[in-house]
Order: structure tokens, then sequence, then C-alpha cells
């Protein structure tokens, strides 16, 4: 006697993390992440080269 049983088996659907997409989504999260580290180096950037705060540098005070 065989027994067999068949299981269907589905891929997981993966959704593309480099999406452009808005809301409250994971891709947007990343995005903001992303955005956010690119501004604080170069704020640190500002401050290494230039000698001055952000701030000054932009001349807010």
């Amino acid at each position: 006697m065989t027994n067999t049983t068949t299981t269907n088996i589905t891929a997981p659907v993966i959704e593309d993390r480099n999406a452009w997409r808005w809301g409250f989504t994971p891709q947007a999260e990343i995005w903001n992440g992303r955005l956010a580290m690119i501004g604080f180096l170069a704020a640190a950037l500002i401050e290494i080269f230039s000698g001055q705060g952000f701030l000054h540098f932009w001349g807010i005070l």
C-alpha cells in the first residue's frame, strides 16, 4: 500500500525593498534611514572641513 500525499509549496512573495513606496511601509522606512545617514554624514563633513558647526556654517547662528 502506497501512502502518497501531495503538498503544494508556494514561493513567498518577496517585495522589492528598494521600491519607492509612500506611507508607513518598510520600504519608506528604509529610504528614510538612508537619507538620514546621508544627511548626518554631510553635517559631520561640513563640521570637519570648515571648523564650524553646521548652523554657523549656514549662517543660522
